[in-house]
């Protein structure tokens, strides 16, 4: 199923979106995640007080939407290898439109549980879809360059999200937040429907086949064994996601609008970090990068338990190497697990986030737990998931079965054969 020239020609024309279209299309799927959390953070401790809840139970709003987020993309993901990224996109936003609204008119924190778990299963058509899209449509090293440019732009929705929801905070209340996300489904449902289908060839097999193959996937030794280090990677960065309002309100004492300010601040190199990878991609290798950056997030780890507690600036300062350096290894690690396959898109980049936002789930769990000392705790974290990623990275980066460099420059060349006959047409 490997991709000619032809079907790559055909998946870049977009009649209706055009390239730009389609890769703000593709930014915007993407951001299904930060949209659907960040958003809500700060309505999260007056939540409990409005319920009555307790803070674990109204964490779960949040914790099973990861949880059903990552279920969603294993049943969209294959399923848009045999229909098409288009139909399975369309069915995913109208789940999603139809959760956010019941959303916001529930009555109890169970029923917010249950209506953010469909919301998060037609969220996972979203997420799923755009990966596969980017495959579809891009090869090699300008892959990487568009995969690194997406996720730098997603990155603007946990910056502009916490502000946004505090500041409607002070006119609404959170359920408005569920109108907002709403009204987000519907603008990218209108963007699915202006969107030119992008696979190339689609699988044949039945439904049970079509499933069957996130199984063939994760027998693929390079896939699998590169998927464990960078879904690893991400657990410090859900766990600071889950806790940083109660760090901020609760533990500092700063109200919800500084708190976003914050939470906005570290955002930002989320947003930086991406495009940064690129720049040092021009000097150094891959490899070298991220195991340095691995390292970078066990000394920060270290920084942020023994110095964090001394004030909220020192906490964010502290925290800003690992928010650089977790997030700098994405575009390399995204486009190394792609290489990895040449076929079945749809259910690896439905592997690769589910089981990262599995992780990330794992270190919400763990950071919810009733710590004495969350900082410390978070500190921690980040020195042991750093400390542990470098050292797998070190044990497969060099394994035969990892597909690296021969294939970058293979992928290299034919889109500059590609770029060239553009130029000549």
């Amino acid at each position: 199923m490997q991709k000619t020239s032809a079907e790559v020609d055909m998946n870049k024309r977009q009649k209706y979106l055009g390239q730009k279209g389609l890769i703000a299309l593709i930014t915007f799927l993407s951001a299904f995640i930060p949209l659907s959390t960040d958003l809500y953070l700060p309505a999260l401790p007056g939540m409990a007080v409005y319920f009555k809840a307790p803070i674990n139970l109204v964490n779960l709003t949040l914790i099973l939407f990861f949880i059903f987020f990552s279920a969603g993309m294993l049943f969209w993901g294959p399923l848009s290898d045999k229909y098409g990224r288009k139909p399975v996109l369309l069915t995913g936003l109208t789940v999603y439109i139809l959760a956010s609204l019941f959303s916001a008119c529930v009555v109890n924190v169970y029923q917010l549980i249950i209506f953010r778990v469909f919301q998060a299963i037609g969220g996972g058509a979203a997420a799923s879809v755009a990966m596969a899209m980017v495959k579809d449509t891009y090869d090699g090293k300008k892959r990487e360059s568009i995969l690194a440019l997406v996720q730098s732009m997603t990155m603007i929705c946990p910056i502009t999200a916490p502000v946004l929801g505090a500041i409607l905070l002070k006119f609404i209340s959170w359920r408005g937040i569920f109108w907002t996300l709403t009204g987000i489904g519907i603008l990218a449902l209108a963007g699915a429907l202006a969107l030119e289908e992008t696979i190339g060839k689609r699988y044949t097999g039945t439904i049970g086949q079509t499933m069957g193959r996130l199984g063939v996937v994760l027998k693929n030794p390079g896939f699998s064994s590169l998927l464990s280090v960078f879904a690893l990677a991400g657990i410090p960065t859900f766990a600071y996601l889950a806790s940083s309002s109660y760090i901020y309100i609760d533990g500092f004492g700063l109200s919800e609008q500084t708190y976003s300010y914050f939470f906005a601040l570290n955002a930002v190199f989320l947003l930086l970090s991406p495009m940064l990878y690129l720049i040092l991609s021009r000097r150094f290798n891959r490899g070298s990068i991220i195991i340095t950056c691995f390292a970078v997030v066990a000394m920060s780890g270290a920084l942020i338990g023994s110095l964090g507690n001394l004030g909220p600036w020192l906490f964010a300062v502290t925290l800003i190497p690992s928010t650089i350096a977790s997030n700098c290894v994405r575009p390399p690690g995204t486009n190394l697990m792609l290489e990895q396959q040449q076929e079945d898109t749809g259910s690896a980049s439905a592997l690769m986030s589910c089981v990262s936002l599995l992780m990330g789930s794992v270190g919400m769990l763990l950071i919810s737990y009733d710590w004495s000392n969350i900082i410390l705790a978070l500190g921690i974290l980040n020195l042991i998931v750093g400390l542990t990623c470098g050292v797998l990275w070190l044990l497969i980066s060099k394994r035969s079965f990892i597909k690296q460099v021969p294939q970058m420059q293979l992928l290299q060349q034919h889109q500059a054969k590609h770029k060239t006959t553009i130029a000549d047409q």
